[in-house]
C-alpha cells in the first residue's frame, strides 16, 4: 500500500518515506508565501534549496531556485518502427556509434546545431543575458553533458525498440538560471553571490513576484531555456534515429524542472516541479530508471489522491545515496610520470619544478583517490553483462545501486498514475567519469 502522509501544520502530502532534512526542506519552500501548497514524490531527496521531487504551488510567486539550475531538465522517448530481434545483432557497434558521434562534452563543433530556429529566438527574443550566450547555447545544442544524463536504447514488451535521453538547457539554462538566482536574492534582501559560484545547497528559497519586471523577464527567460532543452532532446533522438536507420512512430517528451501555470481546486497557481513528472488525466510521461533496470511510459489518472499530488509523480528512480558515497572521492593531483616514483602532490602545496623524490623533470596531473566508495563498479559492469546490456561511458555514480528502485517509487503513487509501457534497457550511453562538465545538474 502507498505509503502518503501529511505535514501536520503545512499544505504539504509526502509520497513515500524520507529524511528529516529533505522535510524541512520542502517545508522551508512552502512557508515562503502565504497560502502555497507542496507535494514530495517518493524518489525526493535532499536537493539544492528545494529537494528533487518537489511540487510547489505558489499563488504569486515562482522560485528560480526550485525549478533549478538545469531549466527545462526533462525526458524524450521515441518509439521506433525497430524490432528488438533486428537490433540485437548489431546492437554493440550500434552502440559504439552512439557514444562517439552523440557529444556527451562540452560542446559540438559541427556546425549544424547554429542554424537550428531555436537559436534564432535565443538572438531575437531572449533577455539581454540570453542575448549573450547565444554562441554557447549554439554550440550546446544536442549535447548531453555529464553526469545521470544519458542516451538509452529500450525494448518494450511488445519487441519494439525506444529511444531515450534524458538532459536539459546546458550551459545556456545553468547561465540563465545562475543570473536570475542573483535576482531573486537581492529582491529577497540578500547578497547576489550565486555567479560567483557561491551559492548553498541550504539557502533560501528566494521568490520572485509574477507581474513584476524581474517575476515576468524570469518566466520568459525560462520558457525559451526550455524549449531550448526540447530541442536539444529532439536533436539528439534525431541523430540517434539517423544511426539506427529508424523511423519514430510515437513521441513522449516532458520536462521535470520546470514551471507551470495551473489550475488546482478551481484555483491558479504557478507550479513549481523539481525533478517531478507532470501527470494530469491522460497526459503521458517517460520516467527512467537506473542504468540496469525498467523505465517506463506511464500516464496520469483522475482520482482524490493524484489532485492532491498536484497532479504530479515522480522523474526518475531516486539517488539512494550521494555520489560521493557511490564512488568514493578523487581529486586532481599533480604526480611524477617517472613509472618507479610514487610522488604525489602533498594537500595545499603548489606544483614543484621537478619531482621532489626523484628529480623527474615531468610531472602530470590525474586523479588521485582521497576515499573508498560503496560501489563496486567492476561487479556493476560485469552484472550488466550478464543482462546482456551494452553500457559505454558512465561510472560508480550512476550505478544501479547509487538509485531507489523505480518500480518500489511508483508503487508509492498507486492510484495517480498508470503503467502504458515496461522498457528494458538494452544499450546505455552516459559521459564517461572524467569529463569535466559544470553544468551536469
Amino acid at each position: 500500500m502507498p505509503h502518503v502522509t501529511r505535514h501536520p501544520t503545512e499544505d504539504i502530502v509526502v509520497f513515500g518515506e524520507h529524511e528529516p532534512k529533505v522535510i524541512d526542506q520542502i517545508v522551508r519552500c512552502v512557508r515562503a508565501e502565504d497560502g502555497a501548497r507542496g507535494v514530495l514524490a517518493a524518489d525526493g531527496h535532499f536537493g539544492y534549496s528545494a529537494p528533487i521531487g518537489a511540487n510547489l504551488a505558489y499563488r504569486e510567486h515562482v522560485s528560480p531556485a526550485a525549478v533549478g539550475y538545469d531549466i527545462g531538465c526533462g525526458n524524450l522517448a521515441v518509439r521506433t518502427d525497430l524490432r528488438e530481434d533486428d537490433l540485437r545483432p548489431s546492437l554493440a557497434p550500434v552502440m559504439d556509434r552512439i557514444f562517439s558521434e552523440v557529444s556527451f562534452g562540452m560542446g559540438r563543433n559541427d556546425g549544424t546545431a547554429g542554424d537550428h530556429p531555436v537559436i534564432d529566438r535565443i538572438r531575437s527574443e531572449g533577455v539581454p543575458i540570453q542575448r549573450e550566450l547565444r554562441k554557447t547555447a549554439a554550440k550546446q545544442l544536442g549535447t548531453v553533458g555529464a553526469g545521470n544524463h544519458y542516451v538509452d536504447l529500450f525494448g518494450d514488451e511488445n519487441g519494439d525498440v525506444w529511444v531515450g535521453v534524458h538532459f536539459g538547457s546546458r550551459g545556456f539554462g545553468h547561465r540563465t538560471a545562475t543570473h536570475y538566482l542573483d535576482v531573486a536574492a537581492r529582491e529577497g534582501g540578500r547578497p547576489a553571490k550565486y555567479a560567483g559560484g557561491s551559492g548553498e545547497m541550504e539557502a533560501p528559497p528566494d521568490l520572485l513576484r509574477v507581474g513584476t519586471a524581474a517575476g515576468d523577464e524570469y518566466l520568459a527567460a525560462m520558457r525559451l531555456a526550455g524549449d531550448y532543452a526540447y530541442a536539444g532532446r529532439e536533436v539528439v533522438v534525431a541523430q540517434v534515429l539517423g544511426i539506427l536507420g529508424a523511423r519514430e512512430l510515437d513521441q513522449v517528451h516532458n520536462h521535470h524542472n520546470f514551471a507551470w501555470r495551473e489550475e488546482h481546486d478551481g484555483e491558479p497557481y504557478f507550479v513549481v516541479r523539481k525533478g517531478a513528472t507532470p501527470a494530469f488525466p491522460g497526459q503521458r510521461g517517460f520516467v527512467g530508471a537506473s542504468m540496469g533496470e525498467p523505465a517506463v511510459i506511464l500516464e496520469g489518472v483522475d482520482s482524490e489522491l493524484s489532485a492532491s499530488a498536484l497532479y504530479s509523480t515522480v522523474h526518475g528512480a531516486g539517488r539512494a545515496m550521494s555520489r560521493t558515497a557511490a564512488a568514493g572521492k578523487s581529486i586532481r593531483k599533480w604526480t611524477c610520470t617517472n613509472r618507479d616514483c610514487d610522488w604525489t602532490q602533498p594537500p595545499r602545496t603548489r606544483k614543484p619544478a621537478a619531482c621532489p623524490v626523484c628529480g623527474h623533470g615531468k610531472l602530470a596531473k590525474r586523479l588521485v583517490r582521497l576515499k573508498e566508495g560503496s560501489i563496486d563498479w567492476a561487479a556493476t559492469t560485469a552484472d550488466l553483462r550478464a543482462q546482456g546490456i551494452e553500457l559505454r561511458g558512465a561510472n560508480a555514480e550512476e550505478a544501479p545501486g547509487a538509485y531507489k528502485r523505480l518500480d518500489a517509487v511508483l508503487a508509492e503513487h498507486e492510484g495517480t498514475i498508470r503503467i502504458l509501457h515496461t522498457l528494458r534497457p538494452l544499450g546505455v550511453a552516459m559521459a564517461p567519469g572524467d569529463v569535466q562538465d559544470p553544468y551536469k545538474d
